[in-house]
């Protein structure tokens, strides 16, 4: 079970204001006066509280977008260096909120969603006021029992876990399941500062595992971290062979891993918008869980190890493929050069050691190889005999006789 994600992210828009200004915050503002900061605003131009409004949509994803650099001490830090030049605001999440679309574009979305496009919604604003003004109604889940129930879409039922410092040392995972395979969310949620109500902290989507779904948080006494595969599914992509170096990058630590003794408010959220939502929840002390606990820890240390390593070997990857693919480009280059001096070579030998074509009318006089002079010779001997007392004449003169003498005789015969 994976931990619960942040509670909202969006991409860059076009035009980036600072996000300190977004916020209203200043430059030294705690953590969680820009989380309480963001939770109001996020709430003022939610897309549910202004459908008539398309310029609060995109106040709403600036305000979600500002929150996510803020909220992360290490891009705070590097935005407060260098600004948004040292920020990759690629692999950020993209959260959409698809609970006002029509039947078409919310069918749309399942589709991709089905296809592995990692398309998360938001909480729908209802549900987030009544929890920061704290209207909601809180059942509570003992340690170490369930409750099952039904929840309308869009809505939302919360209950309190209440823990004692055993329980809160040891640590405690709370998990839902649906045998119906129900589309939820969820969500734990923390005191709004120092007032009555409670802000979203933590969400975790519902995923599909064997015959039923399920989502789970586990809070330990050690940082705990959440994968989160929109990081790999975005690189995949952009670029599959990157998808492989990025697929660590989505282990990020949570911003709540422990909990300290006390009542602590969940809630199954119904994230289907055709159906109502089954669903089981319990909770449970992680202390049963200690052999498990101690693994994970092992487990997660060593992929922090190999995600700094896989940072190092990518920056190798990258430079011995640019090293390769200029050498298979010389390569082709080369084996183009060698062919055609080949070819010219063959076609100026061609030129040498083949015989060019004599016309019948004997007026050219074209090359020849030895071979063919030769024959030449002969033929101009045996038109053009020579009788000049050689041996040569000697022969040919014998020969003639000879063949003379056999005409007589065969005369002589006839006669």
């Amino acid at each position: 079970m994976g931990m619960g994600s942040k509670m909202e992210g969006t991409s860059a828009p076009a035009n980036r204001r600072d996000p300190y200004e977004v916020l209203s915050v200043s430059r030294d503002s705690t953590d969680q006066e820009i989380k309480t900061a963001y939770r109001r605003l996020a709430l003022k131009y939610h897309p549910d509280k202004n459908a008539s409004n398309p310029e609060a949509s995109e106040l709403f994803k600036e305000v979600a977008y500002s929150y996510s650099i803020l909220s992360d001490p290490e891009k705070r830090r590097q935005y407060d260096t260098s600004g948004f030049e040292a920020l990759d605001t690629e692999g950020m999440d993209m959260e959409i909120d698809l609970s006002n679309l029509g039947t078409v574009n919310t069918m749309f979305a399942a589709l991709f969603s089905k296809l592995g496009v990692p398309i998360k919604t938001t909480i729908s604003a209802n549900v987030l006021e009544e929890a920061l003004n704290g209207t909601v109604t809180i059942r509570p889940l003992p340690i170490g029992t369930s409750v099952s129930g039904k929840v309308e879409k869009q809505c939302a039922h919360f209950f309190g876990v209440t823990i004692n410092e055993q329980q809160a040392e040891a640590g405690i995972v709370v998990r839902v399941t649906s045998t119906a395979q129900s589309k939820f969310k969820l969500l734990y949620f923390e005191q709004d500062g120092g007032n009555l109500g409670y802000g979203l902290a933590l969400q975790e989507d519902s995923e599909k595992t064997g015959k039923v779904t399920s989502a789970g948080m586990y809070f330990l006494h050690f940082q705990v971290y959440r994968m989160d595969s929109t990081v790999n599914a975005l690189a995949m992509a952009k670029d599959p062979e990157a998808a492989f170096f990025k697929r660590l990058e989505g282990l990020q630590p949570c911003e709540v891993s422990e909990l300290k003794s006390g009542t602590h408010i969940f809630a199954v959220y119904g994230d289907n918008f055709f159906k109502t939502a089954t669903y089981t929840i319990e909770a449970l002390c992680a202390k049963t869980y200690e052999d498990t606990t101690e693994k994970l820890k092992e487990i997660e240390a060593q992929i922090l190890r190999k995600r700094n390593e896989l940072r190092q070997f990518e920056t190798e990857y990258r430079k011995a493929l640019a090293r390769f693919q200029e050498v298979t480009n010389r390569y082709s280059q080369e084996k183009q050069s060698v062919d055609d001096l080949l070819k010219q070579r063959d076609n100026i030998h061609c030129s040498f050691t083949v015989t060019k074509v004599v016309n019948s009318g004997g007026s050219g006089s074209g090359l020849s190889n030895g071979s063919g002079s030769k024959i030449a010779g002969e033929d101009s001997k045996a038109e053009s005999p020579v009788d000049d007392g050689s041996s040569d004449g000697k022969d040919k003169s014998g020969k003639k006789k000879w063949f003379n003498l056999n005409l007589k005789g065969a005369d002589k015969k006839l006669g």
